[in-house]
């Protein structure tokens, strides 16, 4: 969602707060805006749009040492320029940046600010505001800062600008995610290491309801009491080359043709000196001493964590249920004695998933964090984590992430089985090895699959996707895929429940996608096929080597039957992006969405 860029240092602040925004366009956003502060005040720039919209409006011609970013996802009013970030205090003295959702911001409106003169609609125009009136009321501006925290209800990460001080920019976070980094006479703000890799890849974590005093020589943590805290750095491992298209035109394209290399750096990352699939034996530990796994996810990790209770349920023989995070938080059913509590989450910041967790911790139950970013906030309070490898997926849609969560999943579950001294009838290196070259294989047929797209897809507006089985899971997936990039209305349906109502929604040439790898019940799916065909479908039939027939689309490599979601997903992954593809459509960056989902 929104992110957070600033620095205060020794070189002109402009292009290294825009560049940093440009890094954070993966997470979504629909305006943007920078505040850079000289010996002659502050200047805001901001502009409904792209970053580039905003680079359009910056004037080159302003110099300065300090400033914040901020690129806005709309939750408080309509996307505009009014709306968007940086807001300043009615004098202009304060300036502030602003991720999350401030709960209670109406009711401190009209408790503290009745008179107060507001420009937006936002609840970000609070906070700068009451910092305002507390500073003429007579308070120092970090006492100001402080009291305001104390009255927010709600999540948020900050990044504040004095206009009477030259020093210093005020940091604090809750529930958002935000990371402070060091330099060499600078010091820079961000809500992603990425944004400021240009600049350093050292970073300080911040803990919930810390304030942050950010000099270009110092960085000075305190509590909400005011009580100093000391913590060391680390290291943000990521590789900047990473972070680039390079050739492709999309990032979405180029995480596709990733997973062969993610699946085997897995392998690899996860195998020890004797050649056996390892993991942190205090996981292995919590995994054998709970009676029942709960996996809390939402969107692909969601659908991840599905196929994920088939794995470990088959291959280890502990139950599994899988719930969505933001339903789990509200309504939690009743717990087994004993249970273990998985947390999927590729970004490792989902708001919905941490509420659980938070709960959870209270309630003295272990947890694990299945992530793909290192120092993470779930990664950090959870109990336990297991890493995904996978590189920074930029593109908002998931799909190496989603690949990399299921092989991480189906290595949990054999490790788990083998230290219960279950038998596993595979060798789940070689079969994932086998994958890995299925992969290519099918990320080397784009052609057809681009075919098959532009045949079933071209002039539609919805879209079905039916399986049975582990397929059932996948074409969840699937059908997710297709409306978050291309905006067609797609569903996935277990094939059995198709007459049990959604079959009246079928007209002429409505394309129905069928996924089937699941030998037992290959011809009930097929079945099911025949129904909505009858009804004037345009069916595409996606099959398995070895269960193929005459009139299937196309024929995916065989692989182990349980393990057939690691590559049926990769078809559909690429229906979804040239669908988009000939719509015109922003692959990368879908309307309305947000790669990183860090409000409730």
């Amino acid at each position: 969602m929104c992110g957070i860029v600033g620095y205060i240092g020794n070189h002109d602040t402009k292009e290294i707060l825009l560049k940093g925004l440009e890094k954070l366009e993966y997470r979504g956003y629909d305006s943007a805006g920078i505040a850079v502060k000289n010996e002659n005040g502050v200047h805001v720039f901001k502009e409904k749009g792209r970053i580039a919209d905003l680079r359009n409006i910056v004037d080159e011609t302003v110099s300065a040492n300090i400033g914040i970013g901020h690129t806005r996802w709309a939750t408080h009013g309509v996307p505009s320029k009014t709306n968007s970030h940086p807001h300043q205090s009615t004098s202009g003295r304060f300036t502030l940046v602003h991720n999350g959702v401030i709960e209670n911001y109406d009711l401190l409106k009209r408790e503290y600010l009745a008179d107060a003169n507001f420009t937006s609609e936002t609840d970000t125009e609070v906070i700068v505001q009451m910092i305002e009136l507390f500073v003429k009321e007579g308070l120092e501006v970090l006492e100001a800062f402080r009291k305001t925290l104390t009255l927010l209800h709600g999540s948020y990460a900050l990044a504040l600008l004095d206009a009477q001080d030259n020093e210093t920019i005020y940091v604090a976070k809750n529930k958002s995610p935000l990371l402070v980094g060091l330099g060499d006479d600078f010091n820079v703000v961000a809500s992603d290491a990425m944004a400021m890799l240009q600049v350093t890849n050292q970073y300080l974590e911040l803990v919930d309801k810390e304030i942050v005093l950010v000099s270009k020589d110092e960085v000075i943590i305190q509590n909400l009491n005011g009580e100093i805290i000391s913590r060391k750095p680390y290291t943000a491992e990521l590789d900047a080359s990473d972070i680039e298209k390079g050739t492709y035109p999309y990032y979405m394209l180029k995480e596709i043709d990733e997973q062969p290399l993610v699946l085997r750096k897995i392998i690899q990352t996860y195998q020890n000196e004797q050649g056996e699939l390892t993991i942190d034996p205090e996981i292995i530990h919590a995994m054998n001493a709970s009676d029942r796994v709960y996996i809390i996810a939402a969107g692909t990790s969601y659908h991840a964590g599905l196929v994920g209770k088939q794995f470990i349920e088959s291959i280890a023989k502990v139950p599994v249920e899988v719930h969505i995070a933001s339903e789990f938080v509200y309504n939690m059913p009743l717990l087994t004695k004993n249970p273990l509590f998985i947390f999927i989450s590729q970004s490792g910041e989902t708001a919905d998933s941490r509420a659980v967790l938070v709960k959870v911790k209270e309630m003295g139950y272990p947890t694990l964090t299945i992530t793909n970013v290192p120092g993470s906030t779930l990664s950090r309070e959870a109990d336990y984590t297991l890493l995904l490898h996978a590189g920074p997926e930029i593109a908002v849609a998931s799909s190496k992430a989603y690949t990399a969560q299921l092989a991480v999943l189906a290595i949990l579950a054999e490790v788990t089985a083998k230290s219960q001294n279950i038998t596993v009838d595979f060798d789940l290196i070689h079969e994932l090895g086998i994958i890995a070259n299925a992969m290519e294989v099918l990320c080397d047929s784009k052609e057809l699959i681009e075919q098959i797209s532009r045949e079933y897809l071209a002039v539609t507006r919805n879209a079905f996707f039916i399986g049975r089985g582990v397929d059932y899971y996948v074409v969840l997936e699937g059908s997710l895929k297709l409306k978050e990039i291309s905006y067609i209305q797609a569903e996935g349906f277990a094939g059995g429940e198709l007459k049990h109502g959604t079959i009246a929604l079928i007209e002429e040439g409505t394309p129905v996608f069928a996924l089937a790898t699941q030998e037992g019940v290959n011809l009930s799916i097929r079945g099911n096929v025949k129904e909505v065909a009858a009804r004037g479908a345009n069916t595409c039939i996606i099959s398995m080597k070895g269960l193929e027939m005459d009139e299937d689309s196309l024929v995916i490599p065989e692989v182990h039957e349980l393990l057939t979601p690691l590559i049926s997903v990769i078809p559909m992954q690429l229906i979804a992006y040239y669908a988009a593809l000939h719509r015109d459509c922003d692959v990368d960056k879908p309307r309305n969405l947000a790669k990183s989902v860090t409000v409730e």
